[in-house]
C-alpha cells in the first residue's frame, strides 16, 4: 500500500510524489498529475504500482515545504463530479433520527432511521449480489473542490457551516465507460446542518457546498477499520475534538454496494470523467451543539493517511441574481 501526493514545484510546474511507510517521499519521474498516471494505467492496462515502478527512482521531496494540491483534479472541472451517500454510519442516522422526531413531534421511527436499518439488513450482500440502495446526494463539480489548507467558504445564505470527516473514493471512467477506482482520500464533506434540520427535503440544498480532500490518494484496498480524530481550532485553542470511525466494518453498506448504486446510472459512466464519492460519517460537531465561525480551522487525521487535512472556515458573498430573457 502506498499513497500519491500532487504538489507545485518552485518553478510553478506540477509533480507527483509517492509515500511509502518508513520511507522519504519521492517524486515519480515524468508524472505531472495523478489523473495522468491513471489515464496511462488504463491505456496500458496495468496497475498503478506497476506503471510507477517502470518510471524508475525519483528525487526525495520535503512535502512540508511545497504547496500541496488536492490528490485528484481535472483540467476541465466540469468533468469532475462530487457526490456522496448518507446514513451509512450509526452516528449520522441517530442524529438525523432525533432531528426528524423533534420536528414532527412523533415518537415512531423516522424515515432516516428506516433507511439506515435497511442498510444494516441489506446493504452488505454477498459478492456480486445487489443490495439495497443508499441515500444519495450531488455535491458539485471540480470547481467546488478545495485544496488542502484552502478556505472552505460558506455562502452568505448558509445557516450553518459544519465539518463532516469521512473517506472518499476516487474514480476514473475509462474509455470503454467502465468505472476504475484510483484510490481513497481523507475528506471533509462540508455541509449546512441547520438548513437540513429545518426540513430534511432541503438536504439537497445543504450539500451544495465546497468540500476538501486530504493531500494523499491511498492506492490499494481501503482498510476495513479506520479510526481518526476530527477537531476544530479557534485561534490556538481546540474548541471541539472527537474520534471518528469509518471503513467498511463501521458502515451499514459495503463499498461494492455503494459503488454499484452510484455507477448504475449511465450518466455517471461517461468516458474520461472523474468522480469523487463521499462515503459518509457518524461524527459531527453540530450534533454536540458546536456553532462554527469564520476563522475556525477544521483538522482531520486518520491512519493510514500520514498527512492531516486542515482547512480554515471562511465566507463567500453571493452576487445579486437576476435572470433575464434573451
Amino acid at each position: 500500500m502506498f499513497s500519491l501526493v500532487q504538489f507545485t514545484q518552485a518553478d510553478g510546474s506540477r509533480a507527483v510524489a509517492m509515500i511509502r511507510e518508513g520511507q522519504a517521499p519521492t517524486t515519480i519521474p515524468g508524472a505531472a498529475s495523478t489523473l495522468e498516471l491513471a489515464r496511462r494505467a488504463c491505456a496500458e492496462r496495468v496497475r498503478l504500482a506497476e506503471l510507477i515502478a517502470r518510471a524508475g527512482p525519483g528525487q526525495c521531496v520535503d512535502l512540508a515545504r511545497v504547496p500541496l494540491l488536492s490528490p485528484i483534479d481535472h483540467p476541465d472541472p466540469a468533468h469532475l463530479l462530487l457526490s456522496g451517500t448518507g446514513l451509512t454510519h450509526a452516528g449520522s442516522a441517530q442524529e438525523r433520527d432525533r432531528m426528524h422526531r423533534a420536528l414532527s413531534g412523533k415518537s415512531q421511527q423516522s424515515d432516516s432511521m428506516k433507511m439506515f436499518m435497511m442498510g444494516l439488513e441489506k446493504g452488505k450482500p454477498s459478492q456480486g449480489k445487489r443490495g439495497v440502495q443508499p441515500e444519495w446526494f450531488f455535491k458539485g463539480d471540480g470547481s467546488c473542490l478545495v485544496a488542502p489548507g484552502g478556505t472552505l467558504a460558506a455562502p452568505d445564505f448558509a445557516l450553518d457551516a459544519g465539518e463532516e470527516p469521512e473517506i472518499a473514493g476516487i474514480y476514473l471512467i475509462d474509455p470503454q465507460g467502465t468505472p476504475v477506482r484510483i484510490g481513497f482520500a481523507l475528506a471533509n464533506e462540508f455541509s449546512d446542518h441547520v438548513t437540513e434540520r429545518e426540513n430534511y427535503l432541503w438536504l439537497a440544498h445543504s450539500k451544495l457546498r465546497p468540500a476538501a480532500l486530504g493531500p494523499e490518494l491511498l492506492i490499494g484496498e481501503l482498510p476495513a477499520e479506520i479510526t481518526g480524530t476530527s477537531r476544530i481550532l479557534r485561534g490556538d485553542r481546540v474548541i471541539w475534538e472527537k474520534p471518528f470511525a469509518s471503513g467498511q466494518d463501521n458502515m451499514s453498506h459495503s463499498l461494492e454496494n455503494l459503488e454499484y448504486h452510484h455507477f448504475k446510472y449511465a450518466a455517471f459512466r461517461r468516458p474520461g470523467d472523474v468522480h469523487v464519492h463521499f462515503f459518509g460519517t457518524g461524527t459531527l460537531s453540530f450534533a454536540d451543539g458546536v456553532r462554527t465561525q469564520a476563522g475556525d480551522v477544521f483538522e482531520i487525521t486518520a491512519a493510514p493517511f500520514s498527512l492531516p487535512l486542515r482547512n480554515p472556515l471562511g465566507a463567500a458573498a453571493t452576487p445579486q441574481i437576476r435572470v433575464t430573457s434573451l
